[in-house]
């Protein structure tokens, strides 16, 4: 009777094993396809599309030869204001705005390896899971007066924004289009805010959690922003820059 009971406690045992062991098997499985197989996926997808954007800009026409356009000041700003910075060129002017969801410009970061599309919105499925970085709806666009505001990964998917935290003051961040190139220097950050600080991405970008960090004047602004700490979504990372100069394509 006792060695019966024993017998039945060993399988009971065994089989608890087995089963701790098969949980075990899939939880590593799972997080290999988020931190491994979503990653190489996403990134293999944006440099194709990478390389499609610059390939069907070719096709439309022979790039000209790179030159700086003249500055535009801000919309609402005097043509006397100080220190303006330069604006869209007069092809973007009449650019229809992008679909949702689509390419149409393609951001490098050069201090960090990063050269990723961007693309119109900034939902999980049709833009940051494939390794897009996404642009926030009704900020400006890019070389416009305002907040050229935008959003990428910082882990899993291709985590374009993996390495952000590193930019220092100085560091370039270029944005090309089928018409120009344009080119914004790192200015400040904010190491962490609330997902709800909407404030960051606002046309004169200031917090609104965190009193004193952001800009008091209008210009023309970029702004990056992903999660923080990694592996997590408690919070937001968030770096600003200043458009430095414009060049015609």
């Amino acid at each position: 009777m006792q060695g019966a009971r024993r017998s039945r406690f060993a399988r009971a045992a065994w089989c608890g094993g087995e089963i701790a062991v098969t949980v075990g098997v899939v939880l590593l499985l799972l997080v290999v396809h988020q931190l491994w197989w979503t990653n190489r996926q996403a990134r293999d997808a944006a440099e194709a599309k990478v390389a499609a954007l610059e390939e069907e800009w070719g096709e439309r026409g022979e790039p000209m030869d790179p030159e700086p356009t003249d500055p535009a000041p801000a919309d609402g700003l005097a043509e006397d204001d100080p220190d303006p910075s330069p604006g869209p060129t007069a092809t973007e002017q009449r650019r229809t705005p992008p679909r949702w969801d689509q390419a149409y410009a393609v951001l490098s970061i050069p201090e960090l390896g990063v050269r990723v599309p961007v693309a119109e919105g900034v939902g999980k499925a049709g833009v940051l899971d494939k390794g897009y970085v996404g642009h926030y709806p009704r900020t400006a666009q890019p070389g416009r007066a305002g907040n050229f505001a935008v959003a990428g990964h910082r882990n899993t998917h291709g985590e374009p924004f993996r390495y952000v935290n590193r930019l220092r003051s100085g560091d370039r961040i270029e944005v090309l289009t089928e018409d120009a190139a344009y080119t914004y220097v790192v200015d400040r950050t904010l190491a962490r805010t609330l997902p709800s600080d909407g404030g960051v991405i606002d046309p004169v970008p200031r917090s609104s959690v965190r009193p004193g960090a952001g800009y008091g004047e209008r210009g023309y602004y970029i702004t990056l922003t992903t999660c923080t700490p990694e592996f997590t979504s408690t919070y937001r990372l968030v770096v600003w820059g200043k458009l430095k100069s414009v060049q015609a394509r």
